[in-house]
């Protein structure tokens, strides 16, 4: 004889060699003589090793004790218990017991990829990965989502899910940001039979995020041979001295032909311009060389004219001087006051004033 006890917080089904006779309430019971007690708790579904749910719940104790719920193919039961979230059921028929807790089931159709606006989005943190698909979309995105590899719709920043079935799901993102593209090391041949390296920056964003991809094979590759194209037509009919005197101009007539095409391959150019200008190492020194000689010229050229122009005030200065005595009286003081700074003992002999004998000793000197 074995002795089973039967808690409050579970409950006990009696067979009987094999065969299911009842349910089995709180208290201890005897198994003797073919019987057998299966012991289960009631935080579970209700589920037996011995018998299948059906012939368990053709008894009516246990169908009055419990909740059903049937879960039928592309379906999903949400499952809550005393108001609160607790799983997800696939399908299948499924009891619960009643008493200690309140079971409530939310039936969801999960043949369309489509999740209902009922069910809320808090529920997929606590799925497993397995029912469904995840899809978080940057505030500097678009993607695109396709169902069996046909276009369903756009998508706008946010977080998406999807219900996972025999749909296939896919999404490719856009990139609706300003992007930059730089064309590099573009080596053409200029009028002047000289061969230049040129490089050239646009920044650009994409209009149509569908129609670029189904229409457009590699539009970035396309704007990039657009432009190299717009700069071998332009610069190729100008010599060097234009090249380089009229910079602007080139980038204005790049970016005004990208421009024309670029509604082709559903962008925008927002704007674009040269970068670098990079001259052979034969024509750089030569260039350099004739900088270097303009520079000496413009110099020597600035060096005459203060030449000059000293020279004109010092005649200036002369003939003022000449026209007026006093003003030779002081100039003559301003140069005794330097020369009197510089030396340290002067002898003077004879009659008259320091000045006027100064002066005279100047003179003899200068004489």
């Amino acid at each position: 004889m074995k002795t089973i006890t039967i808690n409050e917080n579970q409950k006990g089904l009696l067979f009987q060699n094999g065969r299911f006779v009842k349910l089995l309430g709180t208290g201890k019971y005897y198994c003797f003589g073919g019987r057998e007690i299966e012991v289960l708790a009631v935080e579970e579904p209700l589920y037996s090793s011995r018998a299948s749910l059906d012939i368990l719940l053709k008894k009516t104790e246990i169908a009055r004790q419990t909740t059903v719920v049937e879960v039928a193919d592309q379906q999903l039961a949400l499952h809550f218990v005393d108001g609160k979230f607790c799983s997800a059921l696939s399908k299948g028929k499924y009891a619960f017991w009643n008493g200690l807790q309140q079971h409530r089931f939310q039936l969801v159709d999960i043949s369309s990829p489509l999740v209902s606006p009922e069910v809320p989005d808090y529920i997929f943190e606590m799925l497993p990965a397995s029912f469904y698909t995840k899809v978080q979309v940057a505030e500097y995105q678009k993607a695109r989502l396709y169902f069996n590899q046909k276009l369903e719709r756009v998508l706008d920043a946010g977080t998406y899910y999807f219900w996972k079935n025999n749909i296939r799901i896919d999404v490719s993102f856009v990139d609706i940001r300003l992007t930059q593209m730089n064309i590099t090391g573009q080596e053409i041949l200029i009028r002047d039979k000289v061969s230049l390296r040129i490089n050239f920056v646009c920044t650009y964003r994409i209009t149509d995020y569908v129609k670029v991809l189904t229409e457009i094979d590699d539009y970035a590759e396309q704007l990039h041979v657009a432009v190299q194209l717009a700069m071998r037509e332009y610069v190729g009919k100008q010599t060097l001295d234009e090249i380089l005197e009229n910079k602007e101009q080139i980038s204005a007539y790049v970016l005004a032909r990208c421009r024309e095409k670029a509604a082709a391959f559903y962008l925008e150019i927002a704007d674009g311009g040269v970068k670098d200008i990079i001259l052979p190492g034969e024509i750089r020194d030569i260039m350099n060389t004739v900088l270097v000689a303009e520079k000496r010229a413009q110099a020597n050229v600035i060096t005459r004219r203060e030449e000059v122009a000293s020279t004109r005030s010092l005649l200036n200065t002369a003939k003022l001087m000449d026209e007026n005595q006093t003003l030779l009286r002081l100039k003559e003081m301003e140069y005794i006051e330097r020369i009197c700074e510089n030396v340290g003992n002067i002898s003077l002999n004879g009659t008259g004033d320091i000045l006027t004998q100064l002066s005279s000793l100047l003179k003899g000197r200068a004489s």
